[in-house]
């Protein structure tokens, strides 16, 4: 039990802790009411013989156990996060049977007993990393209920029992004893919900100490408690909480939502006007970079496509000969030159295209590594697939010498999971460019883990001024535009828009100048063909060379795979959450490829990236982490935000991402 306990409580160091966060989004609930249940491991120890003034069995009976059912009314208070109050009011069931004897005729002995409580039971509740895991500890005022026994006298050898039923004598009637345990409430509901529903496990041990049932002779009783909890608080939103949130700068994208978007938060000076049914909502950065350091954790799609009709390994791939393969080095391409246009990077591609190297040179330095070659035709019969497979085991055996049983070739004539699907018949060619591949898979993670890659990225997304346009309707406006105007008099025209969300360099609009004053006029038409105008005056300051760096990853999806996947979401809270400090910001921007509608993709590049930020949001929100900003940012298929081409399949299937940007407080 003290090990399982103790891993336990390993585990919920980082992840507890959660009271900080809580009071920026609602108040945490003081007041806790529920129900529990549980059951009791009873263990009798002592002695006892003399059943009542009329029944005294020939032989004592010493040790036993038994169980019972546990259920009570729960009321907890906790006035601050480490410290509070239990009370249970219930039902204790200490039942049980003694070991059986044997009395001095030779007869064996049972005794079995329904001894039960009325019980209260005050406890202290400390939680030392926070409001999940917890330990408590107090005392119990127990009410006996029940107090019979059945003994059963067996006076030969099973041919004839004599029982007896009654009330144990001179049973006391309070008792009082103490109790330790430990448990951990699991949140039901929305972590930022007002209503609170938790489901809280617990385990608790009830010493000997002041349970002796009876005042007569040495009967004594110990309890192992383990149960569930069901408990509901009420907090009290903080709808000015998302205001107050300051974070730092990152890579800020522009946003395009339909529907519910994270609160937009102001940098600097902002602008929320509102009319009948629309409000504008403008954020600048407190200053404006003009590049940005990143440190980013790259993925390795590990597929390898192939040409329709050939099975050789196409020439894009880098290729090496067996002397440059013995001087392969992953830090070759780790890191880039300062790049012009957002986004787009070309030397990311670079990485991809040594996905044979990468996974040979990681081979030769994992020797138990084993990889197995899965090759798809699309369509074109098992066998070609398999020549894909063969293709590139021949490349890894002959030029990074790996043992060809280290290498298993499989054929399939689809994927196991195909973008082209029986009966459609939209984008085939490019569906079918997808399934001819070969799937490279390892029982050692490390022959395709990311790879740690630095960038100098120009105009980065932090330097982006965000406008949002909200509405209770589902289309805020049928357009707008976006005047922005220096102190001269020289106006600059953006738009028209027709998104929710958009967003303009920083850059841009400074130009050659180093600060600068702005008027920004926003002016829409609604669907009913009225004017909405409103303006505000923003303060944009240039900063060269930030000192913050940003740290990037990437979350790969399937074709129209709509869900975080399980291991995605263990890396998101194992390997993502830990880097965003307290008033960090992160930005969150989902992309897909060109197929498929605009609307549809634009719906599940929201979806993937609304989910990211839920499983981020609560896993820093469970560390305790405080005055983190989110940005959702949805591109949809916009191919000039597109993080990389869309001619080629493994440019669809790398745009099949969500970005995740973070950059820690200055």
């Amino acid at each position: 039990m003290i090990k399982r306990i103790l891993s336990i409580t390993c585990m919920l160091f980082g992840l507890a802790a959660t009271l900080p966060a809580q009071e920026e989004l609602r108040t945490q609930p003081k007041f806790w009411l529920g129900v529990s249940g549980a059951g009791n491991y009873n263990m009798y120890t002592g002695t006892t013989q003399t059943l009542n003034p009329t029944l005294m069995a020939p032989a004592a009976f010493h040790e036993g156990s038994g169980v019972g059912g546990f259920a009570s009314l729960l009321l907890e208070y906790r006035p601050i996060p480490f410290v509070g109050l239990m009370l249970n009011l219930g039902y204790d069931g200490r039942g049980g049977a003694f070991n059986q004897v044997v009395s001095p005729c030779n007869c064996p002995e049972d005794l079995n007993t329904g001894l039960s409580y009325a019980t209260i039971q005050p406890s202290i509740r400390i939680s030392p990393f926070g409001h999940n895991f917890y330990a408590f500890l107090g005392g119990a005022y127990n009410y006996n209920l029940n107090k019979s026994f059945a003994y059963t006298f067996d006076q030969n050898n099973g041919n004839v029992f004599t029982t007896s039923e009654g009330e144990f004598s001179n049973v006391r009637q309070h008792v009082f004893s103490t109790h330790i345990g430990i448990g951990y409430d699991i949140q039901l509901s929305a972590w930022n919900s007002a209503t609170q529903v938790a489901l809280s496990p617990f385990i608790s041990y009830h010493p000997y100490f002041g349970q002796a049932p009876r005042g007569i002779e040495s009967w004594s009783l110990s309890t192992v408690r383990v149960g569930l909890a069901l408990k509901f608080g009420t907090g009290k939103v903080n709808e000015k909480a998302p205001e107050k949130l300051v974070s730092p700068l990152v890579e800020k994208k522009p946003a395009s939502t339909q529907g519910a978007l994270v609160p937009v938060t102001n940098d600097n000076e902002a602008l929320a006007a509102s009319s009948k049914d629309v409000t504008f909502t403008v954020r600048a950065p407190l200053s404006v970079p003009v590049k940005r350091n990143i440190n980013e954790a790259f993925p390795l799609r590990n597929y390898v496509f192939f040409e329709e009709g050939s099975t050789k390994i196409p020439n894009r791939y880098v290729r090496l000969t067996t002397s440059q393969a013995a001087g392969f080095e992953l830090e070759q391409l780790r890191t880039s030159d300062p790049k012009d246009q957002v986004g787009r990077s070309a030397r990311q591609m670079k990485v991809y295209y040594n996905i044979l190297n990468i996974v040979g040179s990681r081979m030769v330095k994992n020797p138990a590594a084993l990889v197995t070659l899965t090759g798809s035709s699309a369509g074109n019969g098992p066998e070609m697939g398999k020549e894909y497979a063969e293709s590139i085991k021949l490349y890894l055996v002959d030029v990074f010498g790996i043992r060809p049983i280290r290498i298993t070739t499989e054929g399939r004539n689809q994927p196991m999971q195909p973008s082209a699907l029986p009966g459609g018949k939209n984008y085939l060619v490019m569906l079918r460019e997808g399934d001819r591949r070969v799937d490279i898979t390892s029982n050692s993670p490390e022959l395709l883990l990311p790879l740690q890659i630095e960038v100098v990225q120009a105009d980065p997304l932090d330097s982006r001024i965000l406008f949002n346009v909200k509405s209770d309707k589902k289309q805020a406006l049928t357009s707008w535009q976006v005047d922005v105007i220096d102190q001269k008099g020289m106006k600059q025209h953006f738009g028209p828009y027709t998104r929710n969300q958009e967003s303009i360099s920083g850059n841009r609009i400074l130009g050659e100048n180093q600060k600068g004053k702005y008027k920004f006029v926003v002016t829409g038409k609604t669907p009913v063909g009225s004017i909405v105008r409103k303006e505000t005056e923003i303060s944009l300051v240039r900063n060269e060379t930030p000192a913050e760096e940003a740290l990037r990853f990437s979350i790969l999806f399937g074709f129209d795979e709509q869900r975080v996947l399980a291991n995605y979401e263990k890396f998101l809270i194992e390997e993502v959450a830990p880097h965003i400090a307290n008033n960090g910001r992160v930005i969150i921007h989902g992309h897909t490829d060109i197929i498929g509608s605009t609307e549809y993709n634009m719906n599940l590049s929201q979806q993937r990236a609304q989910d990211i930020m839920e499983i981020l949001q609560k896993a820093t929100f469970n560390a305790g982490k405080t005055g983190v900003t989110y940005d959702v940012i949805a591109f949809g298929m916009d191919a000039d935000d597109a993080p990389f081409g869309n001619k080629l399949p493994e440019e669809r299937f790398y745009n099949r991402t969500v970005i995740i940007d973070i950059v820690q407080p200055k």
